[in-house]
Order: structure tokens, then C-alpha cells, then sequence
């Protein structure tokens, strides 16, 4: 959760809001229009707040067999810089191949070079104010990003290319092992036992919440106060019944069933169950200067 000192300028790029203090226009024309996409770069686009560090860590751990080594020693934001921040494109752009690369970016302003590409995909922002009131804006979209529905169902449409691989938080946080497994495939990665222990390990909830180098300590304050909140708090999923009222549950259920309709496509909390769990509704993942 970002602290009170919380940069309030945004502006607009395309219909989406940016906070200005680590992104520019001038940047994101750059990504999106300039960048080359190279066919060994793996994407880790999320949306906000949706599991990017979490995944980012796996990924880390992957490339290098289990070893957690690097991720112990170079914090995330260089391991797999968000490209679309001024920082995060000069990182990406020096990096070499395999380079693994990571975005909030909705897909209309992904770089066109992706598209041409065999490349596989898979405190900067101000007060939100009471929970009500952020609810709302989220819902209606109005929120750094954009819509989360709308980032969902544009990536959704890449589903059946071989170079696209989705997954969710829940289907991390219940088989962690089995989803890594997927993943290695995905990416053509073929780990032994003791790798695949190895990646596991480091990457669970308590591992990353004990390492700088993701779990943002190392952030200036300026940027992430961690005295209001760490930034891996919990690591669980359904929180969301803590802090709902059920008037605010059946609206953005009802939201949720108009905008998806016709995705035909489940989630984990699409499925049967007495209160289904809807998308994370916090503020942003992004780090400092790197996202």
C-alpha cells in the first residue's frame, strides 16, 4: 500500500491515466512505436496488483534452474524491468537476450514490434481515498491503466496463439508446483526435481517476503512508505469478504457479469460457491523507476 506521500499529477495517454513521475508520453509512444520486440523476450503482463511481483519471481527463478542466487542479489525491477516507465525502457533496451521484460500495459498500447514477434507473453499514484469511493472508480475504469475488464478481455483475445500463456493468482496460490510445471512447458524450460524444488521454495509468499530485492525495502521512502503497509502483505486470495459490504459485493458482481459476458471463458471464482472472489480492487504493484 503506498504511503501518504503520494504523487497526484496524472495524464492521459490514449484514454488511459499515467502517474507523471515515472512515466511520460513521450515514452510511451516510444514503446509502443519504437521498441523491438526480439523472439526470445518473455512478457509478464498483469494488471495492477494482480500477481506481477509473485510471477516475476517464478519466471527469475526458472531462467536460472532454482538458483536464488540472482534473485537475492539484483533487485526485481532490473531482473525484469516494467518497460513502459522511463527507467524501465532504458533497462530493457540494454538487457541482454533472454530478456524478460515485465508490463501493466493494456494491449492496445503494447509494442506493434510484439505483435510481427515469436516473443512469449504471459508511489507514484495518488490517495485512493475510502474504499467506497475507490471501488467505484475502479469499476468505472478510472483508475491508473484503465479498466481491468477491459485489459483482461483485450489480452483474453491472443487465447489459442502459441506464444500466449495465462494464469491465475488462485491457480498459483493453490498448486503452485503444478503451475510452475505448466509454465516450464510453456516456455520450453525442462527443470529437474531439484530445479523445480528450488523455484517453489523461493518463490513462496514467506521466501519473497523476507528478500530486498522484491520486496521493495529497498524502495525510497519517498516513493513506497512501508511504514504505513509492507508491500507483500498477505498473500491470499478472498479478502475481498473482510472488506465488502454485501451491497458493494452484489454491485460489483453485477458489473462484473455485464462487462464479461460473452468472454466465454472461466476463472477460478467464476465457479460455484456461496460469495464468488472478484479481482484484486487494490492500488498498483508498480515499482519505483522500474514500474
Amino acid at each position: 500500500m503506498w504511503g501518504p506521500r503520494m504523487f497526484k499529477e496524472y495524464f492521459q495517454y490514449k484514454g488511459i491515466s499515467f502517474p507523471r513521475l515515472i512515466y511520460s508520453e513521450r515514452g510511451l509512444r516510444e514503446v509502443e512505436n519504437e521498441f523491438q520486440v526480439r523472439d526470445d523476450d518473455v512478457f509478464n503482463v498483469t494488471y495492477q496488483k494482480s500477481g506481477t511481483v509473485w510471477m516475476l519471481e517464478i519466471l527469475s527463478l526458472i531462467h536460472s534452474n532454482g538458483d536464488p542466487s540472482q534473485c537475492r542479489t539484483v533487485p526485481n525491477w532490473n531482473r525484469g524491468p516494467w518497460y513502459e516507465t522511463v527507467m524501465g525502457l532504458q533497462t530493457a533496451r540494454s538487457k541482454r537476450p533472454p530478456r524478460l521484460i515485465s508490463s501493466h500495459l493494456p494491449i492496445q498500447l503494447f509494442a506493434k514490434s510484439f505483435f510481427r514477434s515469436k516473443a512469449k507473453i504471459f508511489r507514484p499514484y495518488k490517495e485512493p481515498g475510502q474504499l467506497d469511493q475507490f471501488l467505484e472508480q475502479f469499476l468505472e475504469g478510472d483508475v491508473p491503466f484503465g479498466s481491468w475488464f477491459d485489459h483482461v478481455k483485450g489480452w483474453m483475445g491472443l487465447r489459442g496463439h502459441e506464444n500466449f500463456f495465462w494464469i491465475t493468482y488462485e491457480e498459483l496460490q493453490q498448486d503452485l508446483r503444478g503451475s510452475v510445471e505448466r509454465i516450464c512447458q510453456f516456455l520450453g524450460k525442462s527443470l529437474d526435481a531439484r530445479a523445480l524444488d528450488g523455484v517453489v521454495e523461493n518463490a513462496s509468499f514467506q521466501a519473497m517476503k523476507q528478500n530486498k530485492m522484491c520486496n521493495f525495502s529497498l524502495a525510497p521512502r519517498f516513493l513506497l512508505d512501508q511504514t504505513q503497509s509492507s508491500f507483500l502483505r498477505k498473500g491470499i486470495t478472498g479478502d475481498w469478504k473482510n472488506q465488502l459490504t454485501t451491497a458493494q459485493s452484489e454491485n460489483f458482481d453485477r458489473i462484473y457479469r455485464e462487462q464479461m459476458q460473452g468472454l466465454d471463458l472461466s476463472f477460478p471464482w467464476d465457479q460455484p460457491s456461496p460469495q464468488p472472489s472478484p479481482p484484486p480492487t487494490e492500488c498498483s504493484d508498480s515499482p519505483p523507476g522500474g514500474s
